[in-house]
C-alpha cells in the first residue's frame, strides 16, 4: 500500500490516528509466561488456545520469531501428534476476549451501532477456510465469518468486517463482553451452517462453518501476527506499539515477576509464627483482583541462605498485595529482605 493510499484509509475510517486498534498485544510482542503450552492455556499475552476431547490431538503453542514485514514475532501453533478422525464433540480454537467498557463507542444494541473491521496477518501449512467466531455472551448473540488461506506456509493478508449489531448489548464493565474465537477444527457438534450476520447463538451451528479445515488431522504449524480490530470498514496499516506501552497493557490482566525482581521487604508476621510479611506494588492496576500463584524453590535472608519455603497471600487487591513468606528456618523477629531465587510470582486477572 502506497503512503497515499494508506493516509486515505487512515482519513476514510474516521478514527483516531492513535489508539484505535482493539486488540491488545496483537503484534505478539509480549509474552510474561515465557513458555510452550501443551493444554488449554494462555500462550502470548491475552491470546488463549484451546483443545476439547481430543484423544490423539498434540499441539504446542508458542511465541515465534517466523514473521512478516514489519514484524518481529507471531503466535506459533503446532500440531505434533494428529487427530486421526475428528469426533464431533472436538473444537479446537485461539480466542481472544474485550472488555465492555472499551467498546461503548459501537453503541451496539442500539440503531447506530457501528461497524468494525478485523485484519491480521496468517500463514498456515494447510491451506483451506477457516472460521471465526464473534460472540457477545451478554445477550447470546454470534455473528460467524470466514476467510481462506490460499497458499501453504506463505503469509497472507486478511480483513473481515463485522456489521454493528442493533439488537444485543455490551455491557459497560470489565467483563470479557466481545470475544473471538479462530476455528483451527471443529466436530459436528460445533459446525454447521452459521446464520448470516449477527444472531442468536447457537453452539451446533456457529463455531465453524462445516466445510471448516480440519487443522488437527495434520502435522504442520499456523502463525497470527498484526491483529487489528477497528472502527470502520476500511482496514488502516497496523498500529504499531512500544514494548513497554503494550507491555503495560498486558500487565492489567496478568503480571508475573522475573527471578530478579522478587524481592520484597517483610517483617515478623504478627502472628509470631515463622512468617513475614510484605507488600508488592504490580506495575498497573489490574482488571480484577488476581489469582496469586508462586512456586519458589529458595529464599534467602540475611544470615540464611537457600532455605527452602512458601509464598502465599496475606491480603490482596487490584493495587497490591501483601505476600506470606514461609521460610524453612526461622530468622528472628526483624526486618528482613526476603527474596525468592527461583521461579516467579503469578499474579493472574485475565477475563
Amino acid at each position: 500500500m502506497s503512503k497515499a493510499a494508506e493516509l486515505a484509509a487512515l482519513i476514510g475510517s474516521q478514527t483516531a490516528l492513535s489508539n484505535r486498534n482493539l486488540i491488545i498485544n496483537g503484534a505478539m510482542q509480549v509474552d510474561q509466561r515465557n513458555t510452550t503450552v501443551t493444554t488449554s492455556a494462555y500462550s502470548c499475552d491475552r491470546w488463549f488456545v484451546h483443545k476439547t476431547n481430543f484423544d490423539e490431538l498434540v499441539f504446542a503453542a508458542d511465541q515465534d520469531t517466523t514473521s512478516p514485514d514489519g514484524f518481529s514475532n507471531s503466535l506459533k501453533v503446532a500440531v505434533t501428534t494428529a487427530e486421526t478422525a475428528l469426533a464431533s464433540d472436538e473444537l479446537f480454537y485461539i480466542r481472544y476476549q474485550i472488555e465492555g467498557q472499551d467498546l461503548q463507542h459501537l453503541n451496539y444494541g442500539t440503531s447506530s451501532a457501528k461497524s468494525i473491521i478485523l485484519s491480521f496477518y496468517v500463514r498456515s501449512s494447510l491451506t483451506g477456510k477457516y472460521s471465526i467466531l464473534f460472540y457477545e455472551p451478554t445477550d447470546t448473540r454470534s455473528n460467524t465469518q470466514s476467510f481462506t488461506i490460499n497458499s501453504a506456509n506463505t503469509w497472507e493478508y486478511k480483513t473481515i468486517t463485522i456489521d454493528g449489531d442493533t439488537i444485543g448489548s455490551l455491557t459497560n464493565d470489565n467483563t470479557g463482553q466481545f470475544q473471538f474465537y479462530i476455528t483451527l477444527a471443529a466436530g459436528t457438534d460445533y459446525a454447521g451452517t452459521p446464520h448470516s450476520g449477527w444472531g442468536a447463538y447457537t453452539a451446533t451451528d456457529d463455531y465453524a462453518f462445516s466445510d471448516q479445515v480440519d487443522f488437527s488431522a495434520q502435522t504442520g504449524t499456523f502463525y497470527l501476527t498484526g491483529v487489528q480490530l477497528e472502527l470502520g470498514e476500511q482496514a488502516t496499516p497496523f498500529e504499531h506499539r512500544s514494548f513497554g506501552d503494550e507491555l503495560a497493557r498486558c500487565q492489567r490482566y496478568y503480571y508475573q515477576t522475573q527471578n530478579s525482581e522478587n524481592s520484597v521487604h517483610t517483617q515478623r508476621s504478627y502472628n509470631n509464627s515463622n512468617s513475614y510479611i510484605g507488600s508488592l506494588a504490580y506495575p498497573v492496576t489490574m482488571r480484577a483482583t488476581p489469582s496469586f500463584s508462586a512456586q519458589t524453590n529458595t529464599i534467602t535472608l540475611p544470615g540464611i541462605s537457600n532455605t527452602t519455603g512458601t509464598f502465599s497471600t496475606h491480603s490482596i487487591t487490584r493495587h497490591n498485595a501483601l505476600i506470606e513468606i514461609a521460610p524453612a528456618s526461622d530468622a528472628g523477629a526483624y526486618t528482613y529482605t526476603v527474596i525468592a531465587k527461583s521461579n516467579a510470582m503469578k499474579f493472574d486477572a485475565e477475563l
